[in-house]
């Protein structure tokens, strides 16, 4: 009899741990569930079609933004410089647009040029951001937020503090469809979402299905021991940097689309929006663990709780408190689910 209630008491404990260890993991989801579910109830307007996809559209911006954070942080990094690239990439891509002077004439590039070239510059800051980390060993904090000052500056420099607008181009100058992005859709979809989705799907491929994948995992786990299993690490390391900050861009470009103007002072404080939808969705600071599809959860979650807010009527110093309030809770979860990780 005894054996017996040892084994009923072994299996529910163990049914206990299991049901403990789904919520964890699933924890984004079963957030976003409640979330829906709550406003829902609060507001006739927010479970449509149509309102789910205008919020969708919000979060394409800093999805995109956590999409790179991601890749830094299972690498054990961190980029605080991607709010910064968003707004210099637009500042960048208004100025294209506006018409560069070379000599005595204005050139004016087609969309497609403007699209590559602003590219290349949150490539770059990621380029310099990773040759700092990887060469030089100067912390990721530290490396990234200079170059947050930087890029932040130069914006400002490059307009003066303005804000360029009418970025629709002019036919006459063959500069035209840069708004595209932001005002069309495909089958009722958003292009920014679509865009998104497209980015969080090569990613997850790329994470899951490649020998790079598998090196971000492995020198993000354990660096020294990724190291000796011949993972060229810098290389990675200089990688995601460079991937992120062409995130950053895209964000920059889907924003600046979106609203037909570019200010110097757009993306602020993303940076630590993209870092709440990493961590929410799973990730562990520390490096090694998380998923794309925890990440986009995330970035879901604080979304549509913002709009969510915003819609019922919650006043903007409040809907601060609840977004910190859900990162504060998600970055305790995860220390409960890897510390146990640990411990075992």
């Amino acid at each position: 009899m005894s054996a017996t209630t040892t084994n009923g008491a072994g299996a529910r404990g163990q049914t206990a741990q299991n049901i403990v260890r789904i919520l964890l993991e699933g924890r984004a989801f079963f957030a976003l569930i409640a979330i829906v579910i709550a406003f829902s109830s609060l507001s006739p307007n927010y479970a449509s079609v149509g309102n789910f996809l205008i919020m969708a559209n919000h979060v394409a911006i800093f999805g995109l933004l956590a999409i790179g954070m991601l890749l830094v942080i299972l690498n054990g990094g961190i980029d605080l410089s991607v709010g910064s690239v968003l707004g210099l990439s637009g500042v960048f891509a208004g100025w294209l647009m506006q018409g560069v002077e070379v000599g005595n004439h204005i050139l004016y590039p087609p969309v497609w040029a403007v699209v590559v070239l602003t590219l290349c510059v949150g490539a770059t800051v990621g380029l310099v951001n990773g040759v700092l980390i990887a060469f030089f060993r100067v912390p990721a904090f530290v490396a990234t937020l200079g170059s947050l000052y930087v890029a932040r500056g130069v914006g400002l420099l490059m307009t003066n503090g303005l804000t360029y607008n009418n970025l629709s181009g002019d036919v006459s100058l063959g500069n035209t469809g840069f708004d595209w992005i932001g005002f069309n859709r495909l089958t009722s979809v958003p292009i920014g979402v679509i865009i998104f989705a497209a980015i969080a799907v090569v990613t997850a491929l790329v994470l899951t299905r490649s020998a790079f994948g598998r090196w971000l995992y492995a020198s993000g786990g354990n660096e020294r021991a990724a190291q000796l299993s011949g993972v060229p690490v810098k290389r990675v390391q200089i990688l995601v940097y460079v991937l992120s900050g062409i995130c950053a861009s895209v964000a920059g470009l889907v924003l600046s689309s979106q609203l037909t103007s570019a200010g110097p002072t757009a993306g602020t404080t993303y940076e630590l929006t993209a870092i709440a939808a990493v961590v929410i969705g799973g990730a562990a600071l520390t490096g090694g663990r998380g998923t794309v599809l925890g990440t986009v959860l995330g970035a879901f979650v604080i979304g549509f709780l913002s709009d969510g807010l915003v819609i019922i009527g919650v006043s903007a110093y409040w809907q601060t408190v609840f977004t910190g309030a859900v990162i504060v809770l998600a970055v305790l979860l995860n220390s409960i689910q890897y510390g146990g990780a640990r411990g075992r």
